[in-house]
């Protein structure tokens, strides 16, 4: 994210610009080195952990740690890809994503690494709610899949396909989905069976569709972008946030 888009935020969201100080976090997983992002404005704030989208932990997962950090809550953004990865060309960021979509163990390594890395930072990890933006929605809901114990799991045009042989049977914790009804690379039709398999196996879950809105439309600074669809879904999460924590 450029920092024009950055100043967009700040524009749109003034209080952002009140955010605590955060800073990189350098952790390590299985001895591979990762570069995360926390942020905290008091010590017994509740905890986002937050997944980034296929381009990697860049400004826009830093800026959005900022809004929520100026709401009261703590924020660990994980980085799945590596310290100094963060593609920028798409056959890099459908590699580095793909390799992930196809060793699912190593994902869910990384995601459990990166709740470490949170704990050690004295993040409050059992009163926490997991979020993620495209690539980083569809490893929420394999955290979610994977039996993880947090308070809720939301995602914001993320990936809904169930791989195969996995299932929402040892879910813990409500679901949000917040997708975009002209979204053409996860369809309604993804959508409909994530909400098909989530009452099947009776977890609480909201669902919400936006018309109009593609693929990455809370994106700032790009044609994808739908401002509604941003705020309308920015301000359900925040609800949700005081649900569930």
């Amino acid at each position: 994210m450029k920092i024009l888009h950055i100043f967009l935020l700040v524009l749109l969201f003034p209080a952002m610009a009140l955010a605590v100080d955060g800073r990189s976090v350098t952790y390590t997983v299985a001895g591979e080195p990762f570069e995360g992002y926390y942020i905290s404005p008091s010590a017994d704030a509740p905890l986002i952990l937050l997944f980034h989208d296929w381009d990697g932990l860049t400004d826009y997962e830093v800026v959005r740690s900022r809004m929520l950090a100026d709401l009261g809550y703590a924020v660990f953004a994980a980085d799945l890809f590596g310290a100094g990865i963060r593609p920028d060309k798409i056959e890099d960021r459908r590699q580095h994503t793909g390799e992930l979509y196809k060793d699912r163990a190593r994902m869910r390594r990384l995601m459990d690494g990166a709740v470490d890395a949170a704990r050690s930072e004295g993040a409050n990890v059992d009163h926490a709610v997991v979020m993620g933006y495209c690539f980083g929605g569809a490893a929420v809901l394999e955290l979610a899949r994977s039996g993880a114990d947090f308070k809720g799991f939301v995602t914001f045009h993320g990936g809904l396909a169930t791989p195969e042989g996995q299932d929402y049977s040892n879910t813990k914790g409500k679901l949000l989905i917040l997708h975009g009804t002209a979204d053409t690379a996860i369809t309604m039709q993804d959508f409909a069976k994530l909400a098909i398999e989530l009452e099947a196996n009776h977890i609480p879950h909201e669902m919400i569709t936006y018309g109009g809105a593609p693929h990455a439309f809370t994106v700032f600074g790009t044609d994808r972008y739908r401002q509604n669809a941003d705020e309308n879904s920015w301000w359900r999460f925040r609800i949700f946030l005081k649900e569930v924590l």
